[in-house]
């Protein structure tokens, strides 16, 4: 019988933080968080997988956004207002979300064959 996961946007935070975590903290790499979040996605059932992308885009799109502004103002009260703009630039930000949308596209393509 397949593990179910659960797709909550709570569970799925969760999964997220743990994710960066151990990334921040050393204990995975970032080639090791991808295999994780492969791993963990096959897990989820076909069906849920449309709620739990919205989720998961959500999710890493706030924590993306929530970086960019704690960078931004470490920069801001550094007196570094040239690197700033590098920050508040979205340009990164959306090449990021696009390559995480393809990411869960090609993956639920490869799952469903």
């Amino acid at each position: 019988m397949p593990q179910e996961i659960s797709v909550s946007y709570q569970a799925i935070k969760s999964k997220v933080y743990r994710l960066i975590d151990a990334l921040v903290v050393g204990e995975k790499s970032e080639a090791e968080v991808q295999e994780s979040v492969r791993r963990w996605w096959s897990l989820i059932h076909p069906a849920d997988r449309p709620i739990a992308q919205k989720y998961l885009l959500m999710i890493l799109g706030r924590s993306n956004d929530a970086l960019d502004a704690m960078g931004a103002e470490l920069l801001s009260v550094s007196g570094s207002e040239t690197r700033q703009a590098q920050f508040s630039d979205s340009a990164l930000s959306n090449k990021r979300m696009r390559l995480m949308e393809r990411m869960m596209k090609d993956t639920s393509v490869r799952t469903a064959v």
